[in-house]
């Protein structure tokens, strides 16, 4: 049955999608859909993870459930599938009574392929009855849960309403089922296999590597120069600031604005319709910056992020992966910028333990941590390191800070025991600062207060400057050899592990840090990353997407739908250089299905003529 669907599934991918031919495993994911069978997939964001739903539930009769928890975005997905000439509507409480009714009623009538719908509004008593009725009649198609990693009682995006959605499996066990994550280690999958019911289900693991985006982590020094340094070059690109506090979150983007980076802000604390608006003006409009905490970007389908930066540690390498994947979405060269301390590790090592979790997820959550430190100070390829932690092997990809400059690796086992004994001896009590005071024999009124001048360790490292010295605590901590307490003021504690080192019967391998350099250059894009991605042009075919660009803006702003739902960016590029002349030439660019070329086709050729 597979079989005889895949050319079906292609025609709709080409007519409908305007998409040549189907990427990694899209075309063995749909069939088995199309044929009834159960699905998890697991595909990088910007992999094309919603056409292994929305093109079996044009295959199959009647109309596909879509649950996402992403109310604010539901209607930017249903105008984007309405400009393929794809009939699809929403079903949420932004709704009034006679809008809900009207769409119920095409769900009914058959005019209707797919309908999104919030967990919560599937979960009602009266959504299930028209299931119900739907089913009887042979008409639910296939139930599509999208971002399914929400299921994760402890993952970062947990949403309780989807616990309860095993009950799709429970009520209609015919109709097919696949849910959808961008990101989910070992641990998270499982969990959504077992509380979705989808254990009998096909798992579809595609890589994670996602290599258009450059990876880059620095030390925290100052972190608002850092990173004005890193945005050298930037303005007028979309991009996303992640910061851990509301507060900072606010101060950021404030800040920003008035470093002509125009800026947004998104937290959970904000009232729900600034909230919205910010949100919407981000998809919207082109070259803002939201400064967000982590309550923004799940489902973001704003194509042309070219940067995510982070202020401050995320919680686990799980969610640095989720962020950081908002950014080049469409493919595009696109940036990760990271800048961290010992105070980060303190922080999320006090949320770990300050959480309600048991005991056995406190331990996930801090090998989850580590993890994160050990990445972000592995001596090797950053994205071997991201890979691995998924399961993945890769070789060093060359698209990378360390890959770019490869620190230099030194036996750092005395240095170790020195660090770990000036812990010890001052009684597991005393942050990094203090610490590389005794270390380096620096006097003053609190080592002497506490009488640390007359320790062994005092005055024993005073062959590594400061900035050595923290670079070793820090290594340290991401080793495992050392907790971080955020109860006792960022105090350093030894592990068990720690006791091997002391009596010397483990080695230990230390990064040199990179000479300390003034923070204008030290974080600066490099030329190849800091362009944008329409400079390949030449200068004609650039003032022709430029022109392009404009007609999108304005066609988006006369239908109120964001500009990528018109046409991504990459289309306008390919038209730019192509410049086709006829229909028949339009379906040969990529993105131009035959709704577009019906809508649009007349206006882009004109435009297209005009300038040539």
């Amino acid at each position: 049955m597979a079989e005889n669907r895949a050319p079906q599934a292609l025609d709709v991918l080409r007519d409908v999608f305007g998409y040549p031919a189907f990427r990694g495993a899209q075309a063995e994911i749909i069939a088995h859909v199309a044929s009834g069978g159960d699905a998890l997939v697991l595909m990088p964001t910007g992999g094309g993870k919603s056409l292994c739903f929305q093109i079996p539930a044009l295959l199959r009769p009647g109309c596909a459930v879509v649950v996402s928890p992403l109310i604010a975005l539901m209607q930017d997905q249903v105008d984007a599938l309405t400009q393929l000439g794809v009939k699809a509507a929403c079903l949420n409480s932004t709704l009034d009574w006679r809008e809900a009714q009207a769409v119920e009623q095409a769900i009914f009538s058959g005019n209707l392929d797919l309908v999104y719908i919030a967990p919560e509004r599937l979960l009602l008593e009266r959504t299930l009855a028209m299931l119900d009725a739907l089913d009887e009649a042979g008409k639910l198609s296939l139930f599509a849960i999208d971002e399914a990693h929400c299921v994760s009682q402890w993952g970062h995006d947990f949403r309780p309403e989807y616990l309860q959605l095993s009950a799709l499996h429970e009520r209609y066990p015919q109709v097919p089922r696949i849910a959808l994550t961008a990101t989910a280690d070992q641990a998270t999958r499982n969990e959504i296999l077992q509380r979705l019911g989808l254990v009998s289900a096909r798992v579809f693991l595609s890589s994670f590597d996602r290599p258009n985006i450059r990876y880059t982590v620095v030390e925290k020094d100052n972190a608002k120069k850092q990173l004005l340094s890193f945005l050298a070059g930037r303005k007028g690109q979309a991009g996303i600031v992640y910061c851990m506090s509301r507060k900072k979150v606010e101060e950021t983007a404030e800040w920003l604005s008035a470093q002509g980076y125009p800026a947004l802000s998104y937290h959970a604390g904000l009232p729900a319709q600034e909230r919205a608006a910010n949100q919407r003006r981000f998809l919207r409009e082109e070259g803002l910056v939201m400064c967000a905490t982590i309550a923004f970007g799940m489902g973001i389908d704003k194509p042309d992020v070219r940067f995510v930066a982070h202020l401050d540690l995320p919680k686990s390498i799980e969610a640095y992966y989720q962020e950081t994947g908002r950014a080049g979405r469409d493919g595009e060269s696109s940036e990760a910028w990271m800048a961290y301390g010992m105070q980060d590790v303190a922080f999320q090592h006090s949320r770990i333990a300050e959480s309600g979790a048991n005991e056995g997820q406190k331990i996930l959550e801090s090998q989850r941590l580590t993890a994160l430190l050990a990445y972000c100070e592995a001596p090797r390829c950053r994205r071997q390191v991201l890979l691995n932690y998924f399961g993945e092997e890769r070789q060093p990809c060359g698209n990378c800070d360390v890959c770019e400059n490869p620190p230099e690796l030194w036996d750092g086992t005395l240095a170790a025991q020195k660090a770990l004994s000036a812990i010890f001896r001052t009684g597991m009590r005393f942050g990094v600062t203090h610490l590389t005071d005794v270390l380096r024999g620096k006097m003053n009124d609190k080592v002497s207060q506490w009488g640390h001048d007359k320790l062994p360790t005092f005055g024993v490292g005073q062959d590594l400057d400061e900035h050595a010295w923290k670079s070793v605590f820090r290594q340290l901590a991401a080793a495992g050899l050392v907790h971080v307490d955020m109860a006792e003021h960022g105090a350093l504690q030894l592990t068990e592990a720690a006791r091997e080192v002391l009596k010397g019967q483990r080695q230990v391998q230390l990064r040199r840090p990179p000479l300390k350099r003034k923070s204008s250059t030290a974080t600066a894009p490099s030329r190849s990353s800091s362009r944008a991605p329409s400079s390949e042009l030449s200068a004609a075919d650039e003032a022709l997407f430029q022109i392009l660009r404009q007609w999108r803006a304005d066609t988006a702003r006369e239908q109120g739908v964001p500009a990528y739902v018109i046409l991504h960016d990459k289309t306008l590029r390919e038209l730019a250089e192509v410049r086709p002349t006829s229909h028949g030439m339009l379906s040969g660019i990529i993105g131009m299905g035959s709704a577009k070329i019906e809508h649009y086709g007349q206006d882009l050729l004109q435009l297209i003529r005009d300038e040539s």
